[in-house]
Parts: structure tokens; C-alpha cells; sequence
């Protein structure tokens, strides 16, 4: 590839609030992606307010880096006049970028603000060529594609088109086509579309078949999460997306803390600037990739992007943290309440660790004291026999998986 650092994506992250953002900067992200107190689509992140996102957008722009500020629910009648005052306000403070759902919040844009940059939301679930050149037609200077596309369709899509493409690169995968459900509202009352989504996806559900006497049987007696996606992760796909023609590449987490987003900026960041070195030598690094098990995920995916799909895309088993195996039980004292495990990685005071038990579910811990042949240390290496206090019985043979590193 030539002159492939003119051509390499845009490094975006999410921000919940303040020290997630300076993380994500100091990480190196390109530009970051926030909502404010109105009109965002995580009710339930901190969120900034209007002193908030003046501040944000002047740390930013000293920095060199982007704004970009979420307005991607679907707007209601009554809402109209309050979307105008905000929207003014974000071109007042030099917002980027607007990133939209609602179409006629779009109108209202290009009419008012013909100046303010529009980034199409993934809510509009835009998924094909045409559609795209709909949105470019009406001036909208980027589109955020829906989850569900390939790599060879993202790069058709590029080639007929002339306007910005953005990926979501990290993540969390929805059920539903790009977040277009209705699930949430159904049974908990609470619209996905309006930033409430409650995650009924995430729970536990017995799937039933009829039978060839009509009868409604369990197709298994034991309850899983057979509607809970594994998260996504295109690291290794780099190459890939540039070839596609991706402009932005998005991570996904505006209800991550600072250790997740700085922990995933940063791994991308490394990836790339090793790409933009030596495209025709690019590997993804084994660190990189224990880093990014080691935060938040529900097993990793490389999604649609690259035909992960069947059972490969799901976590029937885990709608929450898995964390890395980095080892066995191999003794457990009841008396003491301390396990014994057969390390296949690092493990430090301080870390977080579960132990998945054949019975009973989890049982988790923050590590507060290890002993390696009796001798207390700050970290057990892999390969050595390590001790710590665990609070429940496990048995030989239950699996240790880190979720969350000191």
C-alpha cells in the first residue's frame, strides 16, 4: 500500500465523562465521541453537561483532536424546540461533529446549520450503497454502517460512494439489526431508542420446539443466554478495513470506564501506528490481545465483518465480563479458605479473578495476598503453583479467568 498514513483511519473513542475522556486522549485517540445531558442514546452514562462540553470541546481542539457529540435518539414532536437550542449551542462551542439518528432532526440542520458537520448514527441502519448515497445527497458528510456488514460490502460501498464511511471496530454487539429493537421497550417499558435499553437480550431463556404430536417441548431443560452476542474486535482485521476504504474506526463503550477505554485506545493505537510503519509485515501483537481479553468482554468475535457468525458470534453461556484463562484450581483448603492454582499467566496482587465452578455458578475475588512455595510475592509467574484466599469452595479442575488487572 502506498502512502498509507495519508490514508489511515481515525482513531474514535467513547467518553462517559471527564476522566474518560482525558484517558482517551492521552491513549491516542484521534477524536472522541460523547453525549450530552439531552438527546443521547445512554441515559444511564454520566454524560455532560453544556459547562462540561465547552470545556470538552477547548481540551480537545488544544490537543489537536476532534469533538464529536451524540444527538441519536428519535426526537419527539414537543422535543423540536429544545433539539434547535441545543444544536445551536454545540455549533457555538465548535462541536465537530453531530451524530444523528432522526431524519427530520437532520432537515432541521441542514437548513438552520448548513455548516455543522452530520455523521449519520448506525441507528439509521444504513447497510447498502443506495442508502448511503441517500445520506450524501442530503449533505451528511459521514455515515456510521450498521454492524451487520462484510468487508467486501464495506468496500463496495466505498468504491460507488464519495462520503466518509466509519466502522465500529470494539465492542458490544446488539441482537438486534444495529440497535432497530424494540425488545427492550416491550418488556420493561424502557426504548432502546430513546437511550433506556434495559438488555432483556442479556438474560437467560429455555428455547421450545413443537413436537410431531403438537406438543410445546424444551428443546434443553437448562436456561441459557441464547440471545447474548460476544462482543466485537477487528484488531487483527486492520488491514482490512483500510483496504475497505474506512475512514473512522470506532470503539464502542460510552458506559466503559477509564481502565476499559484506555486499555482498548491505547492496544489500537500501538496496532495502527505498527500498520502505518509496515503495512506488508502487519501482526497483531500477543500482548495486544490479552490486553483487550483482559478488560470487559463477553468472549471476543471478529462479527460480521468477517463471516463470524453461527455459533461463533454468540455467548450462550456469559452475558457479562469473562475476562482471560489464566489457569486451573488445583487444590482448595476449606479450613483456611485458600485455593491453589496451576498459573498459565501472570498473577499480581490486586488483580481480579473468577473461578468458573462446575456448580454453582462464579466465585470471584480481588487477589489481596499470594504465596508461591510458601513465600509471600507481589506476582506469581506463570508456570508456578500460586495460593490466595478465595471466599467459597471451588474444586480441582474449575477454571481461573482474570477480569481486571492491577
Amino acid at each position: 500500500m502506498n502512502n498509507i498514513k495519508d490514508h489511515l483511519p481515525e482513531l474514535l473513542a467513547p467518553a462517559k465523562d471527564w476522566d474518560t475522556l482525558k484517558v482517551a486522549v492521552a491513549a491516542g485517540a484521534d477524536a472522541v465521541y460523547v453525549g450530552g445531558k439531552l438527546f443521547s442514546a445512554r441515559q444511564f452514562a454520566t454524560n455532560f453537561d453544556r459547562q462540561e462540553l465547552t470545556a470538552a470541546a477547548d481540551y480537545l481542539h488544544l490537543r489537536g483532536r476532534k469533538l464529536y457529540v451524540t444527538v441519536n435518539t428519535l426526537i419527539k414532536q414537543e422535543e423540536i424546540e429544545g433539539l434547535l437550542d441545543y444544536i445551536n449551542f454545540l455549533t457555538q462551542i465548535g462541536t465537530d461533529a453531530v451524530i444523528l439518528q432522526d431524519l427530520g432532526a437532520l432537515h432541521l440542520i441542514r437548513t438552520y446549520w448548513p455548516n455543522l458537520p452530520v455523521h449519520a448514527s448506525t441507528q439509521m441502519t444504513i447497510h447498502d450503497h443506495p442508502g448511503v448515497r441517500f445520506l450524501q445527497n442530503l449533505g451528511v458528510e459521514r455515515v456510521i454502517l450498521s454492524r451487520e456488514l462484510s468487508w467486501p460490502e464495506i468496500k463496495d460501498i466505498h468504491e460507488k460512494n464519495q462520503v466518509e464511511l466509519e466502522v465500529f471496530v470494539h465492542g458490544a454487539l446488539c441482537v438486534a439489526y444495529s440497535g432497530a429493537c424494540l425488545f427492550s421497550s416491550l418488556v420493561g417499558g424502557r426504548s432502546g431508542n430513546r437511550g433506556r435499553c434495559a438488555q432483556p437480550c442479556r438474560l437467560t431463556y429455555t428455547l421450545y420446539h413443537t413436537d410431531e404430536q403438537g406438543k410445546t417441548v424444551a428443546v434443553s431443560e437448562e436456561e441459557r443466554h441464547l440471545l447474548s452476542p460476544k462482543d466485537l474486535a477487528l484488531i487483527t482485521a486492520i488491514p482490512e478495513l483500510v483496504d475497505a476504504g474506512v475512514r473512522s474506526l470506532k470503539i464502542e463503550g460510552r458506559m466503559k470506564g477509564p481502565e476499559y477505554v484506555g486499555t482498548v485506545v491505547d492496544t489500537y493505537r500501538r496496532a495502527l501506528n505498527r500498520f502505518a510503519a509496515a503495512p506488508n509485515e502487519f501482526q497483531v501483537k500477543t500482548e495486544e490481545l490479552k490486553a483487550l481479553d483482559t478488560v470487559f468482554n463477553r468472549g471476543l468475535s471478529s462479527g460480521y465483518f468477517l463471516g463470524d457468525l453461527g455459533p461463533e458470534l454468540m455467548s450462550p453461556d456469559r452475558p457479562n465480563n469473562r475476562g482471560r484463562f489464566i489457569g486451573r484450581v488445583q487444590t482448595y483448603d476449606e479450613k483456611r479458605k485458600r485455593c491453589l492454582i496451576k498459573l498459565e499467566e501472570n498473577l499480581s496482587v490486586g488483580d481480579g479473578v473468577e473461578v468458573w465452578v462446575k456448580v454453582g455458578g462464579r466465585v470471584g475475588t480481588i487477589v489481596e495476598d499470594l504465596t508461591v512455595d510458601g513465600e509471600k510475592v507481589e506476582q506469581a509467574q506463570a508456570g508456578s503453583e500460586a495460593r490466595f484466599a478465595l471466599p467459597k469452595r471451588v474444586k480441582p479442575g474449575d477454571r481461573v479467568f482474570l477480569t481486571s488487572s492491577s
